[in-house]
């Protein structure tokens, strides 16, 4: 007997079921999580708590994924208008406090993605001042990570250690949007002048001339000259790693948004191009976009779901509505591909919205496994596909 198709028929419908479904496991993770933070992705398809580290509890708010549970709880909110879900994202606003005001490592750029989502949004949406003076704050810690006179903001790490000193990556293409936030809050134009410096100067080298992207590039803290790209999650030092290129056209395109700089837009349609005419079949990459069909390596679904927003962002952008289609129409099939293929509509045993992620294939962390990035964004671009006017938290 021929098995029937059940799935949805249209797009808009199989939209509607995705969110459905993935409403059901945000509202089960509220009772699981709480105020706690699952790790940054899954064991075996499910979220443990996140592990107790350098003296913080089990479930404590540390490392640089923690505001996409809160996040996820926003856009929980947006879809729905329940106010269980609003305040609950705003219950994270108390730990986020904290931990600047603590000073819980913050040795990262990636401030920019944490209270972006747990702190500016809020502020944005509540007026709660007291996200919007961690907002700041956490703006304020950003800020000494700008480099004179390379104009970049370091990555990782403590300012004095020399394997870091000097380093940037295409993810933080996504943690600008706090300091563009902050000029605008205060009245202060150097979070602008330091974002606009750091996105020109990787637009300038970490955006190859083939269309590919370094993950990470080095530039001399001395004397600002840039030294040389290498990848840390990515096969190669010269491969394209599929996330960081996701990275490039979401990042690449919000920078636009905020900057109006044209050379941003054509980063960002540079980065898609190559990422749409380097996918497989279903449209969902391989960790390294080097890989195709028969690879036998993994995919990587939060890739995919970055890309979706991204795309969708980009064709928001372009005035050319043939080209504005295309990126719709890449967007749409990527989502398609990964409610139909990926999401974890019917199985039970998941507490992830997407399955089939990888966080760092070289290192064998979070493998073939949910992670809450994947999640967030697919849970974003669901927000952005069914939700007319929807407000980009970014």
């Amino acid at each position: 007997m021929t098995a029937i198709d059940v799935r949805p028929s249209t797009d808009a419908e199989a939209m509607a079921a995705a969110v459905a479904a993935a409403l059901r496991t945000v509202a089960a993770n509220i009772d699981t999580f709480g105020d706690r933070y699952p790790a940054d992705t899954t064991a075996g398809n499910r979220y443990p708590l996140r592990p107790p580290t350098d003296g913080q509890m089990r479930g404590a708010n540390v490392g640089w994924t923690t505001s996409f549970w809160p996040g996820m709880l926003w856009l929980a909110h947006d879809l729905t208008g329940d106010e269980r879900y609003r305040r609950h994202a705003l219950s994270h606003v108390d730990s986020f406090a904290t931990r600047v005001a603590d000073g819980v490592d913050l040795d990262t750029h990636d401030l920019g993605f944490l209270y972006t989502l747990a702190c500016v949004t809020p502020a944005r949406r509540t007026g709660d001042a007291r996200a919007r003076q961690t907002a700041l704050a956490a703006a304020d810690h950003l800020m000494t990570r700008f480099l004179e006179p390379a104009g970049i903001i370091q990555a990782w790490g403590n300012l004095e250690d020399p394997g870091q000193r000097g380093r940037t990556i295409i993810d933080s293409l996504m943690n600008t949007p706090l300091l563009f936030w902050a000029s605008h809050a205060t009245g202060d134009e150097r979070y602008t002048a330091a974002a606009r410096r750091h996105t020109a100067s990787l637009r300038e080298h970490i955006l190859r001339p083939d269309g590919t992207t370094f993950h990470t590039f080095y530039w001399d803290p001395a004397t600002g000259a840039p030294l040389r790209g290498e990848t840390e999650q990515g096969r190669a030092d010269d491969s394209c790693w599929a996330r960081g290129q996701a990275w490039g056209i979401y990042g690449f395109g919000i920078n636009y948004r905020y900057t109006g700089d044209a050379s941003l837009l054509a980063a960002a349609q540079t980065c898609a191009d190559y990422f749409l005419t380097h996918l497989p079949d279903d449209h969902v990459p391989y960790w390294d976009l080097e890989f195709a069909d028969g690879s036998g390596q993994e995919r990587d679904s939060s890739a995919a779901a970055i890309a979706a927003c991204g795309l969708a962002e980009l064709a928001d952008h372009l005035t050319d509505p043939a080209h504005a289609d295309r990126y719709r129409q890449a967007a749409t099939l990527i989502l398609r591909s990964l409610i139909d293929n990926y999401s974890t509509a019917g199985h039970p045993v998941s507490n992830s919205l997407i399955l089939h992620g990888v966080y760092d294939k070289p290192k064998g962390i979070g493998v073939d496994e949910g992670n809450l990035w994947g999640d967030y964004f697919y849970l974003e671009a669901l927000t952005r596909a069914t939700t007319p006017g929807w407000t980009n938290p970014w």
